[in-house]
């Protein structure tokens, strides 16, 4: 075993599941976090309770630590910057610069050979009527940094009033993104070894309710062809970061079967969480294995499967989950359930599966 604590920082549900799969493999973890109250502190060795660009707060997780990762991607790319001056820091710095803005993120998948949805630069109303008028009046208009979950954006489907529609979103840089018709939508979940290994879950396929993750179900319905494709665009964005630890990639299935990249995430990703459940080795231990430079471990699933989020007031339906049978139940420790706060997720097996893939 290379490291004997690895540093997390962020400290919600995606570092609170990375915490429980380093403490299975014998390691202590350190989480920065500016809540007291986060659901990673209830399950790490230690909390540092700061703003993740907190200089001296760094300088301490970077004493504490053998390895740092991160659990979302809009960690401040200068905090990485300085860790990774003292300790390694998995995934680099970098990753967080090229996911960190759409447009950033869109021209380094185009970079990759890897095809997304036309877009355009939008810095005031003007260039929006422009851009729009490009897609012929239809097109998704999303702030450049700084959403999820269907925040920051706007969809026009053609002859909506685009009056003060900049200014909407507040009054900073967006990226207008052509409208694609795609027939679903589908994620693959990777993870580049410091070798160089690469290794993939099987696809699933993902539904969204308002702007939020809803269902993933494995396997997807995906051609050979096409979870190729997904394995190779995975491949080619992992090398070319020089990547370390698991990456979630979201594509649009169109007609056709082609794949069209929607957006990457350098993290363990919540269409993922399925992985706990059907495999052998979960996405959170797989990046923990990455960061601490340990083995692959397997990503072959025992069934198939479908994750269902627990979104504000599902809260409520835990006991009926709980209720069904070869169904895991993971709830994240959050006391106040909000409309559109992830509080769980339930993982409801179905049958045998089959083997993942790796390079």
């Amino acid at each position: 075993m290379k490291s004997s604590t690895i540093g997390i920082i962020g400290g919600g549900q995606l570092g609170r599941m990375l915490a429980m799969a380093a403490a299975r493999l014998n390691f202590r973890t350190v989480v920065l976090e500016p809540q007291a109250d986060c659901p990673a502190s209830q399950v790490c060795n230690r909390q540092i309770v700061a703003a993740y660009d907190d200089e001296k707060a760094l300088a301490e997780l970077a004493s504490l630590c053998d390895v740092v990762t991160y659990e979302f991607e809009n960690v401040p790319v200068v905090a990485a910057e300085t860790l990774a001056a003292s300790v390694p820091v998995y995934p680099p710095a970098q990753a967080l610069s090229a996911s960190q803005d759409r447009l950033t993120e869109k021209r380094f998948l185009n970079g990759c050979g890897i095809p997304t949805a036309d877009f355009r630069a939008v810095d005031d109303q003007t260039g929006l009527e422009a851009a729009l008028a490009e897609f012929g009046g239809k097109g998704v208009l999303k702030t450049r940094r700084m959403g999820y979950d269907g925040k920051g954006q706007r969809v026009f489907k053609s002859g909506e009033d685009l009056t003060g529609a900049f200014d909407a979103l507040g009054k900073v840089p967006l990226i207008l993104e052509s409208f694609i018709p795609f027939e679903r939508e589908i994620s693959i979940i990777a993870a580049r070894f410091q070798d160089g290994t690469v290794t993939c879950y099987d696809p699933a396929e993902n539904v969204h309710l308002n702007g939020i993750l809803h269902t993933s179900t494995i396997p997807a319905d995906l051609s050979e062809a096409a979870r190729a494709v997904a394995v190779e665009s995975a491949q080619k964005l992992l090398a070319a970061l020089n990547y370390v630890g698991v990456v979630g990639i979201e594509f649009f299935v169109l007609a056709d079967g082609s794949l069209v990249a929607n957006e990457m995430a350098p993290r363990v990703h919540n269409t993922g969480h399925w992985t706990e459940a059907a495999c052998v080795v979960s996405q959170f231990e797989q990046h923990i294995r990455a960061v601490a430079g340990l083995a692959p471990g397997s990503t072959a699933r025992h069934s198939d499967c479908v994750m269902t989020n627990l979104i504000g007031d599902d809260i409520d339906s835990v006991p009926e989950w709980l209720s069904q049978k070869d169904c895991l139940v993971h709830l994240y420790g959050k006391t106040e359930a909000r409309p559109g706060r992830k509080m769980g997720h339930v993982t409801q097996l179905t049958k045998a599966g089959k083997p993942g893939f790796s390079r």
